[in-house]
């Protein structure tokens, strides 16, 4: 696996992201993805500021950071 696969599963999440908060199993099946490289490029989004994470009772949710 390279960062460029990352980096494009980093920019359909932010797309997902942009019509609001989502956790990452629904992010997984928005954008067709494995959980594992979910988690990564939330990883990588999370590394450059522009993600919030929001527990939740079971997880989280992932939002945009404003």
């Amino acid at each position: 696996m390279n960062n460029d696969y990352i980096g494009e599963t980093a920019g359909k999440i932010w797309q997902v992201l942009e019509k609001g908060e989502s956790t990452p199993r629904k992010l997984a099946t928005a954008t067709k993805s494995k959980s594992d490289r979910v988690y990564m490029a939330l990883g990588w989004l999370a590394r450059e500021g522009k993600v919030n994470f929001n527990p939740t009772k079971s997880s989280f949710k992932v939002s945009i950071n404003k």
